[in-house]
């Protein structure tokens, strides 16, 4: 069944986001602001009096789902897309000319747009295992606590029939969903079931709340600032991340170039065209 906003197509706010700044990567569109300007955008959507947006953190790793999943990838062309990674700023520099201004991954930007709203806010928390998530839900408040948190649902819900969940997004009165279930569940989760009136900004965030709760070590702030904090957990984690990087990087680099050169060539073969018809 389609989400409402499907057959309506009133998604403004979250269309207006889209076309605010952004560069095309695998013709879907990115946001290339920098960090202090994402942010200043982002809280002003907040107070916007109608429409909702949702923002997805986008790496390498979910461009290629998206090439194969054609939800997922029709669900990230309405959304507000920010890059992660040094995947995508090769990505922009083989296709642009230019790394994107900032890497904007969920993992930072979530508790600095957090600290960068100084209006209280209602925000909602989805995903992880019910320990994880309190944790999570702890360490957002001592980190801001003129927010108010409220866990929703675990991860654990029925996915079938999630009628709960949905009457408790309703109940809360939210301004802020932050939805952690993994790419692309959440996208498409949030997308069929988070209406416009249970809040106005959704942030599909993967693993945020194992990092915010202590379950996963950051690496050390160097190597994020290196951004080379994949090498980092594919050192912790070689048996579960060795295929991402060792078969998935390589793919990306791949279809990066298959598409910058495709491209090429149909600007070429269109300006052959229009020569020969002048002609």
């Amino acid at each position: 069944m389609k989400h409402y906003r499907q057959e309506a197509g009133m998604n403004l706010i979250a269309n207006f986001a889209v076309l605010a700044s952004r560069r095309a990567i695998f013709d879907l569109p990115v946001c290339d602001l920098g960090w202090d300007d994402a942010l200043v955008f982002i809280n002003e959507l907040l107070s916007m009096p109608v429409g909702q947006t949702s923002i997805s953190f986008v790496n390498a790793h979910n461009m290629l789902q998206a090439l194969n999943d054609e939800e997922y990838r029709e669900i990230l062309s309405q959304n507000l897309v920010l890059p992660d990674g040094i995947g995508l700023n090769i990505a922009s520099q083989i296709a642009h000319g230019s790394p994107f201004p900032a890497n904007l991954n969920g993992t930072d930007f979530v508790p600095a747009l957090l600290t960068f709203m100084e209006l209280p806010r209602r925000i909602g928390l989805i995903g992880g295992s019910r320990a994880v998530i309190e944790a999570a839900a702890a360490n957002f408040r001592r980190h801001t606590p003129w927010h108010e948190f409220i866990v929703i649902s675990d991860g654990y819900f029925d996915k079938q029939d999630p009628s709960v969940v949905v009457s408790e997004l309703s109940r809360q009165k939210l301004d802020i969903v932050i939805v952690g279930m993994g790419t692309p569940l959440q996208e498409k989760w949030a997308h069929q079931h988070i209406r416009d009136d249970h809040a106005r900004l959704v942030l599909t965030v993967g693993a945020l709340f194992d990092f915010v709760s202590g379950s996963v070590p950051r690496a050390p702030h160097l190597v994020r600032a290196m951004r080379l904090e994949w090498a980092y957990r594919l050192a912790h984690e070689p048996s579960r991340l060795w295929r991402r990087y060792a078969v998935g990087i390589p793919l990306f680099l791949y279809n990066v170039a298959r598409y910058r050169f495709s491209r090429r060539a149909q600007i070429m073969k269109r300006s052959e065209v229009g020569t020969a018809r002048q002609d």
